[in-house]
């Protein structure tokens, strides 16, 4: 954390005013806290139980300029062995309410996707079949669109309510949030999304369930799921499939200290016991360099690094 110990003092216990102490952790492991389970410690680790928490909490951060980072499910994101300087801020504890209107589905932002969808399920409401095996939660499938199998967020979402960064909070329509491949004003500008609504349809669940089984024996067919990764390592190329490219490389099944390309499925990096970050890091610039050197195509991280 920027500055010294007396600082961070006074910003954890500025913090535990907000959200109680036992809301505040110190140094706590992001390996326990990522997909990936790698990562080191957090010099502070809260989590809110409202909306007006994580305003508060993210105001008291800015405050005295300290580095914040909002975290979901952990998936998609690689954090560094040294830790994170500054304050995550966790919303799947307190950020976890869902209300259904007829045929909208109102989730906050700390809601898991596939808990989700197993809701929409059960209510009779189709359209989030294709996020039934994303380990991310709903404020970070807004913030990228996450999507698969032909589905995506931008495909359902109505709108979604937003802190922004002067501390207000508003509400965006769809068609404000410039959704595209893996990209989102929310990203663009910062903005701290808190829920979003979804506008479904009206379907039988067992033929919801058999769309949702569906897509997860396809998953596990084909995706490397019984080891820890943060899902889908690169974004897909214009034109080509990053899977495709890395196996049509040889890079299936190489390796860097506890880290690899997947055997089953070469679009992933996995843990494959002990990964720090470092291995991961040199994974996956060995794949880009690698591609690029035999295709000439330069395939971006989908991951975030933190």
């Amino acid at each position: 954390m920027a500055g010294d110990g007396r600082e961070r003092e006074d910003l954890q216990q500025r913090l535990a005013q907000i959200l109680g102490e036992d809301n505040v952790l110190v140094d706590e492991p992001m390996s326990k806290h990522t997909t990936f389970q790698i990562g080191g410690p957090a010099d502070l680790f809260v989590t809110p139980d409202d909306a007006d928490e994580l305003a508060e909490a993210v105001a008291a951060c800015k405050e005295v300029e300290t580095p914040f980072f909002l975290l979901g499910c952990g998936s998609d994101l690689l954090v560094s062995d040294e830790g994170y300087r500054g304050v995550i801020i966790s919303l799947t504890e307190g950020l976890i309410n869902v209300a259904v209107d007829g045929n909208e589905m109102s989730c906050q932002a700390g809601v898991g996707l596939r808990e989700a969808s197993e809701m929409a399920c059960e209510l009779g409401l189709s359209g989030l079949e294709f996020a039934c095996g994303i380990p991310g939660s709903i404020g970070g499938a807004c913030f990228m669109n996450a999507g698969a199998y032909d589905g995506c967020i931008a495909d359902v979402l109505k709108s979604v309510r937003v802190l922004t960064p002067d501390g207000s909070f508003a509400t965006l329509g769809v068609d404000e949030l410039d959704l595209g491949y893996r990209k989102s004003r929310i990203a663009d500008e910062g903005l701290i999304v808190l829920s979003a609504t979804f506008v479904l349809k009206k379907a039988k669940p067992e033929a919801i369930r058999a769309t949702m089984d569906d897509l997860t024996r396809r998953r596990e067919e084909k995706q490397p799921l019984d080891l820890p990764s943060a899902g889908s390592t690169f974004k897909r190329p214009e034109g080509h499939f990053a899977g495709k490219l890395i196996s049509d490389a040889g890079l299936k099944g190489w390796q860097s200290g506890g880290a690899g390309v997947s055997k089953k499925h070469a679009g992933f990096v996995v843990n494959l016991g002990g990964a720090t970050a470092a291995d991961v890091h040199a994974v996956i610039e060995h794949v880009q360099d690698e591609v690029e050197r035999q295709f000439g195509v330069r395939l971006e991280p989908e991951v975030r690094f933190l």
